[in-house]
């Protein structure tokens, strides 16, 4: 099979891109300082989950290593709540707080993380109020750790969750 698209052209990099492995029922805070007041901004949260081929993992660290790794296909891109998942209170000091949520995918995980891996692409999207406007992006790289709740199997096998896998090839 040849590679339709590796994991670099997938992120585009690895600047401001953060990887996570997490369960799917998990969700995490993150607080960004911008060190300045932030009052205005607007902001936007979307994810969509990938199938890779398959995926290394650091011995000493445990961080994914998805160098060789070919995406296999995809689910259906969701739109996250900007108002469940941004909170902007303290925006006016610089400090906003994005949630990871949980239940980013819903779908099948085979347990040994290995191969056929669910990974969701998390982005945190903000315009500033300058003229003309600036929008930067952050990206979260989260592998979808299998846990008892999750249903076992393949996830390019998914016909339900996130609208069902969709191959590349």
């Amino acid at each position: 099979m040849s590679r339709l698209l590796d994991w670099k052209q997938f992120v585009g990099g690895a600047d401001n891109v953060i990887s996570l492995s997490m369960f799917p029922a998990e969700q995490k805070k993150f607080t960004y300082n911008f060190g300045s007041s932030v009052a205005g901004y607007t902001w936007d949260i979307d994810y969509q989950t990938v199938v890779v081929d398959s995926v290394a993992f650091d011995r000493n660290t445990g961080q994914p290593n998805y160098t060789n790794s070919t995406i296999l296909g995809y689910f259906d891109g969701q739109q996250g709540n900007v108002s469940l998942y941004v909170d902007d209170n303290d925006a006016s000091n610089g400090n906003v707080t994005i949630t990871i949520p949980s239940q980013r995918y819903t779908g099948n995980i085979l347990p040994n993380a290995r191969s056929n891996v669910a990974t969701t692409c998390f982005s945190v999207k903000w315009t500033d109020t300058t003229s003309p406007a600036t929008t930067n992006i952050h990206r979260y790289i989260i592998t979808e750790t299998y846990t008892a709740e999750v249903p076992i199997g393949d996830p390019t096998e998914e016909t339900t969750a996130q609208g069902g896998f969709t191959s590349l090839t």
